[in-house]
C-alpha cells in the first residue's frame, strides 16, 4: 500500500513538471512576410520587328577559281610557279616535254611537202591526159591529209604549255617536273584576281530562299578587319549540293590586300521575318526554361505578378522571340525575377526598350 502511494506521488510530480514546462516555453512564431512592394524592372510587350538577322559562317574564295590542265598527255618538263605565287595574264605556268612533238612536226612537214609536190606532178599529167581524174583526186586528198596532220601537230605543240588566262594567284599545284600526266588532268588551280573575292556560305534551302542577289550584308573577317565589311549577295547556286543538300551563296567582298583564299568569316544579313504576330522580350525575363517553353511574370493592374507559360522561338541578340502566351501591351518583369514568387506585390520600375 505504501509503495502504491509512493508511485502515485511520483507520477503527480512528473505531471506537474510537464505542465509547468508547457506553460513556461512558447512555440516559435513564423515571421510575418513583408508587405512592402518588391522593386522590379518591367517593360511593355511590343510586336517584334518585321525583319531579323540571318547569321552564317563561310570561307573566303576568289570569285573565279579555274582548274587548268594539258589538252594532251605527256611528260612534264617544267612547272614555273609555286602555290601562292602571283602571275600575270599569258604567263607560261607549266610545260610538257616537247621533243617528241617537235619530231612529229618535222615529219609532218616533210610529208606535206612530198604530198604537195606529188599533187603538182599529177595535176600536170592530168592536164596532158596521162592520168585519170580519179588519180588526181587521190593525190589531192593525200595533200590535204598531210596539211591536216601538220595543223594537229602544231596544236599539240601549242598546248604543251599552260598559260595563265588572267592575272591571278596559284591556289593549288598538282604536278611536278618529270611526272607523266593524262590529258585533262587538273595540273594547277588559278584564282583570278580581276574577278575579286567572295565569301562562300553554305545555307539550307529555307535560309537561301530568303535571300536575293543585291541584298546588303555585313561580314566579319577577323584576319582582315576588326570592323564588319560591307558586302552584297552576288551569286546563288541554282541547285543544292548532292552530298550536303545545301545551297552555296556568294557574298561579294570589297577589295583588300589582306584578303586570302581560305580565310573564315561570319555574315549577317537582314531578312524579312518568317513568322508574324510574334513578340521580342529581353532574354533575362524568361525563367524555368524547358524545350520550346518558359515562364514570365506578368504584372496586373494592382502591381501583382502572375506566372505565365510562353512558347519561345529564336534568340536574337539580347532578345528572345515569343511565339505565343503574351499579348501586345502586357507588362512583364524583365529584371529581378529570381526574387519574386507568384502573387508578389512589386514596385514597377519602367525600362526603355
Amino acid at each position: 500500500m505504501r509503495d502504491m502511494t509512493l508511485g502515485r506521488t511520483i507520477v503527480s510530480i512528473l505531471g506537474g513538471l510537464v505542465l509547468l514546462t508547457g506553460c513556461g516555453v512558447s512555440e516559435p512564431q513564423t515571421k510575418p512576410s513583408s508587405t512592402d512592394p518588391i522593386p522590379a524592372y518591367v517593360t511593355s510587350v511590343q510586336p517584334a520587328s518585321n525583319s531579323e538577322t540571318l547569321t552564317a559562317a563561310g570561307t573566303v574564295r576568289l570569285r573565279r577559281e579555274t582548274s587548268l590542265g594539258f589538252t594532251t598527255g605527256g611528260k612534264v618538263a617544267s612547272v614555273r610557279y609555286e602555290e601562292g605565287d602571283r602571275v600575270k595574264r599569258g604567263a607560261i605556268l607549266a610545260a610538257l616535254d616537247n621533243s617528241t612533238v617537235a619530231a612529229d612536226l618535222s615529219a609532218a612537214r616533210a610529208e606535206r611537202d612530198r604530198a604537195e609536190a606529188e599533187y603538182d606532178r599529177i595535176e600536170k599529167l592530168y592536164k596532158d591526159g596521162w592520168v585519170t581524174k580519179s588519180r588526181l583526186e587521190q593525190s589531192e586528198a593525200a595533200a590535204r591529209a598531210a596539211r591536216a596532220r601538220i595543223e594537229a601537230t602544231e596544236f599539240t605543240s601549242r598546248t604543251a604549255y599552260i598559260r595563265a588566262p588572267s592575272n591571278g594567284i596559284i591556289l593549288s599545284r598538282n604536278i611536278d617536273a618529270g611526272q607523266i600526266v593524262a590529258a585533262g588532268m587538273s595540273a594547277l588551280v588559278l584564282g583570278e584576281i580581276d574577278k575579286g573575292f567572295v565569301l562562300r556560305v553554305p545555307m539550307t534551302d529555307i535560309d537561301a530562299a530568303r535571300l536575293s542577289t543585291g541584298m546588303p550584308a555585313k561580314i566579319l573577317l577577323s584576319a582582315v578587319s576588326d570592323t564588319p565589311l560591307d558586302a552584297v549577295v552576288s551569286e546563288m547556286d541554282g541547285r543544292a549540293d548532292e552530298q550536303t543538300g545545301t545551297f552555296e551563296v556568294n557574298f561579294a567582298l570589297p577589295a583588300s590586300d589582306r584578303l586570302r583564299s581560305g580565310q573564315l568569316g561570319m555574315v549577317e544579313v537582314l531578312v524579312p521575318r518568317q513568322t508574324s504576330a510574334t513578340f521580342a522580350v529581353p532574354a533575362n525575363a524568361i525563367f524555368g526554361v524547358r524545350t520550346g517553353e518558359g515562364l514570365v511574370f506578368v504584372v496586373d493592374d494592382k502591381n501583382r505578378v502572375k506566372q505565365r507559360n510562353v512558347r519561345i522561338g529564336k534568340l536574337t541578340d539580347k532578345n528572345l522571340e515569343i511565339l505565343s502566351g503574351l499579348a501586345e501591351g502586357d507588362i512583364i518583369v524583365t529584371r529581378g525575377v529570381e526574387k519574386l514568387r507568384d502573387g508578389d506585390l512589386i514596385k514597377p520600375i519602367r525600362t526603355k526598350r
